[in-house]
């Protein structure tokens, strides 16, 4: 009798564990989509690697080891094996020009030409096949890179070849340009022409304009370019967008979007066609139409409008960046009032009042110590009753020459400096031209800046550079040429970690957008957005960085882009 209560318990406690075996082997998770087998890069301190990450619908439901990661590795979840590949939380690019980005696939690019005269030459090739009387347009010519002669073009360069063709061609910096002898006639810019408020006509020693234009001087000749369709427009949103997702961008932050390509943004996303986000500021100009439409954003938060964006001096190359002493290599310090301080100040009053970001364009000491002057002046006249909110998030955007007592004072005011990377690499092989090397020292100040606790947004500034991540990255973790060698004064000790280059397009980048708790590290419940790539930017060499490949973006749980295999 007792052997056969014994075999009786022996076979419940069997049945009992096939049981469990079973629930266990049939317990499933819901997941639309696994990532497993990998090394990921959460951006989030509390849990800085992780294994696996799973997610539904567009947020994510699981961040952890393999092991754990097979309960969501079931059902319809679309269960992806990566080995051999990284990931980290979506690279977001803190400043960009997305219509420019996508315009720059269908005209003229100047990126890369080694000399001047090729660069002329480039311009005469496709100038040759521009009808008659219609504009010949391009962008980013570049005569720091020069190796035969490093001046800036003007109007005698191409004269010979566009006589009865208008010509406008804005530097690699966006904020000057050349044009030739017909754009000066179509603009009526003569040596009589006074130069405008915050811009410059540049000069022969007769006083006839040479066609090398600077800053608000631009802006005669973007008048009388024919405007562009909506169609052109959108195609070049859509393209920009294409090109965004295959670096590997999950979001970009536009830095000047007028309402035009807004409402043509918001086009793009009803139909379902956004491959990454996009977190916008309006131009200054436009800054009475923000007042009253105010924030526009998506229930997906796929598109968020939410600041103005203003200028106030132009760029250390072009000699226009407004410095507190002289250039060390010319006679004068630059210039400011792109937007003069009495136009600028009731935007920033209505800005506080009505809850908008600010973002302004500063490179040189003097414009960064301005504004910082006029940011505090502005909190003090406007009673904090009267305030949207106590959190600004008000940004610098370059802020590329911070002379240290300043550098505190982002801290004491709470203004994020939004920097790119790859302009203090580029920039640094002229910086101790114009600066000298006692400014040098307070130039592209980065890891200055993380250590005074501040959350640096990096971004490329795409079109005016290449809208690269692994660039960005790159250069902010190794500070020297994309060729691997520096030069004096080039301060390596400015250079950050691979962690805080991480977090610069992570976390920080959501910050500075007020979407830190929707997005910008792996966490449960936040958007499923992820960067995948070929190799692991965070320990293989700094040469390696830049040869390694993006293979697939996801945003909000949706591959966007995927690299043929």
């Amino acid at each position: 009798m007792r052997a056969i209560r014994l075999l009786i318990v022996s076979l419940f406690l069997c049945a009992l564990a096939a049981c469990s075996k079973q629930s266990e082997q049939t317990s499933c998770y819901e997941a639309d989509l696994v990532l497993h087998n990998t090394t990921i890069y959460t951006a989030n301190d509390q849990q800085w690697k992780a294994e696996a990450v799973a997610s539904l619908a567009d947020k994510i439901v699981f961040v952890g080891s393999n092991a754990d990661a097979k309960k969501y590795m079931c059902g319809s979840a679309k269960i992806l094996d990566m080995k051999g590949k990284t990931v980290y939380a979506g690279f977001t690019d803190s400043h960009q020009h997305i219509e420019g980005v996508g315009r720059r696939t269908k005209t003229l690019s100047l990126f890369g030409i080694p000399t001047l005269q090729e660069t002329v030459q480039s311009i005469a090739d496709w100038a040759e096949n521009v009808p008659e009387g219609e504009w010949v347009l391009g962008r980013g010519w570049i005569e720091r890179e020069w190796t035969d002669e490093e001046r800036f073009l003007n109007k005698s360069d191409v004269d010979g070849f566009t006589a009865n063709k208008p010509l406008f061609m804005p530097r690699a910096d966006g904020v000057s340009a050349l044009v030739n002898s017909k754009a000066l006639e179509l603009a009526g810019i003569t040596r009589d022409t006074p130069d405008p408020e915050g811009g410059k006509f540049e000069r022969n020693s007769d006083g006839t304009p040479n066609g090398y234009v600077l800053a608000n001087a631009m802006n005669v000749f973007r008048a009388i370019i024919p405007e562009e369709t909506d169609e052109y427009l959108k195609d070049n949103l859509l393209r920009g967008l294409q090109a965004n997702a295959a670096m590997g961008w999950t979001q970009t932050q536009d830095a000047g979007m007028p309402y035009r390509l807004v409402d043509l943004m918001k086009d793009i996303h009803s139909q379902g066609d956004m491959l990454h986000r996009v977190y916008a500021a309006i131009p200054v100009l436009e800054a009475e139409q923000m007042v009253s439409r105010g924030r526009e954003t998506t229930n997906d938060d796929m598109f968020d409008v939410r600041g103005i964006k203003v200028f106030i001096d132009g760029t250390l190359g072009s000699r226009g960046a407004a410095l507190i002493e002289n250039y060390s290599d010319a006679d004068h310090n630059g210039f400011m009032n792109r937007i003069t301080k009495e136009d600028l100040v009731p935007v920033l009053h209505e800005a506080l009042r009505q809850g908008i970001q600010v973002q302004t364009h500063v490179i040189g000491d003097r414009a960064v110590q301005s504004l910082l002057n006029w940011y505090e002046e502005a909190y003090e006249a406007v009673p904090r009753t009267e305030w949207a909110s106590e959190d600004l998030r008000w940004r610098m955007e370059h802020a590329q020459v911070i002379v240290p007592e300043d550098q505190q004072r982002f801290v004491d005011l709470k203004v994020l400096p939004s920097m790119q990377p790859s302009h203090g690499i580029g920039d640094l092989n002229f910086a101790g031209d114009r600066l000298g090397p006692d400014r040098l020292a307070y130039a592209y100040p980065w890891q200055a800046l993380v250590d005074k606790g501040l959350m640096i947004l990096a971004g490329s500034d795409a079109p005016v550079e290449v809208g690269d991540p692994r660039i960005e990255f790159y250069a902010a973790v190794a500070r020297k040429r994309l060729d691997g060698t520096s030069g004096p004064g080039w301060h390596p000790e400015l250079a950050v970690s691979r962690e805080t280059a991480l977090k610069m397009l992570t976390i920080w980048p959501a910050y500075g957008a007020f979407q830190e708790n929707l997005r910008g590290s792996i966490e449960v419940g936040k958007y499923a957005d992820f960067t995948v790539f070929d190799r692991d930017l965070m320990t293989i060499p700094e040469a390696d960085i830049l040869s390694s490949e993006n293979l697939m973006t996801i945003v909000g749980g949706r591959i966007t882009y995927e690299k043929l295999q």
